[in-house]
């Protein structure tokens, strides 16, 4: 770097910086247990990393809320309503396409009953079985035993209080 030049004005800096940088994608996901059992949602066949499955959740779109207040629900078109407890995880995973940086919430079900919308599936799975479905490749840590988990990966939340 020439000495008295900003690094932001070196020839070349701002291009090859900006063009290696991936898109961070922020999402939310919730652990939800009943009766033993966590609620996992199964991709479209026409999505990205089709028929896998995942923690329910999805993409916060610019300008919109990832930490939500103690007891918040959310109703937002579910047949079902939640109360979004404690983040009890953060996922960072590098996909090929962008980075997602993902906040995992502790939720319950108070009312209603989920059904699957823009997603192939839903089901109630036993914890020990978590680790026999497909998960996409951000999920994996949070379906896994907490010891076959690497190091750097943490315990899996205890979901029932």
């Amino acid at each position: 770097m020439a000495i008295g030049v900003e690094p932001a004005q070196v020839r070349g800096i701002r291009p090859v910086v900006a063009a290696n940088r991936k898109k961070a994608v922020t999402g939310v996901a919730a652990l939800i247990e009943q009766e033993g059992r966590v609620l996992v949602a199964q991709r479209r066949a026409d999505q990205a990393r089709p028929l896998a499955w995942e923690f329910p959740g999805g993409k916060v779109e610019p300008g919109g809320i990832t930490q939500p207040g103690p007891g918040a629900r959310n109703r937002g078109g579910a047949a079902c309503s939640i109360e979004v407890g404690a983040v009890v995880d953060v996922v960072f995973f590098a996909y090929d396409a962008f980075d997602l940086i993902m906040p995992v919430y502790r939720a319950s079900i108070r009312a209603g009953v989920p059904v699957a919308r823009q997603v192939a599936g839903r089901a109630w799975v036993a914890r020990a079985e978590l680790p026999t479905l497909a998960f996409t490749p951000a999920d994996v840590p949070l379906a896994s035993p907490p010891g076959r988990r690497t190091p750097n990966e943490g315990e899996l939340p205890r979901l029932q209080g």
